[in-house]
């Protein structure tokens, strides 16, 4: 395993994690047993980068997380967020960064997580009702109080990060990045290295469509969470399908997974770029870390680029009300 330095903080993380969302919501299959197997496998094979969030299965993701971490907690850097907020029913009743919500919030994610300090904690979305200084304030104290190491944000604007970070030091920028999501690349990504931030890449699989497994909606579970999103859908998918199978071409003369290429091209854009790509699974995990010592040389770098220039994904990356939350 190879490891980078953590923003302005001393850790080392490996330069690929792993995100644990989908062990506890939003895909299918999941099973607490394989999950934990997997975790652990990940520790054993060096990543000890690991992410969640306390609106993952209403908590349950933390507290998964949280069992993992038993008798391995110095084996792992912790990072997980709050501020997306749900109601007791999981519905998704806005964002908050109020400084009274941040401290309940990593209250209540310790106690999940069974641990007395959050190496990265995150503001999943940007609150607009609230000045991010003041948010990222209180979060600093609870650096003072030993209750959190290090602070991220998720989905941040270019202004968004640069206040944040005259406020106090942000270590990690978290944004969807891909081959089908390229967008950072346009400004978030320049202020990252400019400031000294690590960019955390989630999702580098694109959800999973990258990996070239769902050819056809039906390809999806009936409860999976993705036949409601944008590019799953209609022509989008059609549209998209089309940018996997120029991946997969490339893939194929390789001898590689379509997954395998997907990260590589992440892993290759900056040193200073971190995928974390989910899977709830060991052997998915092992094939991804394989990516590591898959190089791509400047020739294939040039195809993938031409195969999925920015903006060729067809639909929005959510649905409209997820949109609105996005670039705070």
């Amino acid at each position: 395993m190879r490891f980078s330095k953590l923003g302005h903080s001393p850790l080392k993380i490996s330069v690929l994690g792993l995100g644990c969302m989908g062990m506890s919501e939003f895909y299918s299959s999941q099973s607490e047993e394989e999950s934990l197997a997997t975790i652990h496998r990940a520790l054993d094979l060096g990543v000890n980068f690991l992410d969640t969030a306390d609106m993952y299965g209403r908590g349950a993701n933390e507290e998964l997380v949280g069992r993992a971490l038993q008798g391995r907690r110095d084996q792992a850097v912790l990072a997980t967020k709050f501020g997306s907020v749900r109601d007791e029913e999981g519905r998704f009743t806005g964002v908050s960064g109020h400084p009274k919500y941040v401290r309940q919030a990593c209250e209540v994610s310790l106690r999940r997580l069974q641990v007395e300090t959050i190496d990265l904690y995150y503001q999943h979305r940007v609150d607009r009702a609230v000045p991010i200084e003041e948010t990222v304030g209180t979060m600093s104290r609870l650096i003072e109080e030993g209750k959190v190491r290090f602070l991220g944000l998720s989905e941040a604007a270019p202004d968004t990060i640069r206040k944040a970070h005259a406020t106090y030091p942000i270590s990690a920028l978290q944004t969807e990045y891909s081959l089908w999501s390229r967008e950072p690349e346009e400004e978030i990504i320049p202020v990252c290295q400019e400031l000294g931030i690590t960019f955390v890449a989630y999702s580098p699989l694109g959800r999973g469509f990258l990996t070239g497994r769902f050819k056809k909606l039906e390809d999806l579970p009936p409860n999976d969470w993705r036949r409601s999103q944008p590019r799953f859908q209609g022509e989008n998918f059609v549209r998209n399908l089309e940018l996997v199978n120029r991946v997969e071409q490339i893939a194929t003369k390789k001898g590689w997974k379509p997954a395998q290429l997907a990260l590589a091209w992440v892993l290759a854009q900056s040193e200073g770029i971190v995928p974390i790509p989910g899977t709830t699974n060991r052997s998915h995990l092992e094939e991804n870390l394989a990516a590591l010592e898959l190089p791509l040389t400047l020739h294939e770098l040039a195809q993938l680029n031409q195969a999925a220039p920015p903006g060729t994904a067809a639909g929005e990356r959510y649905a409209e009300a997820a949109m609105k939350t996005l670039n705070g």
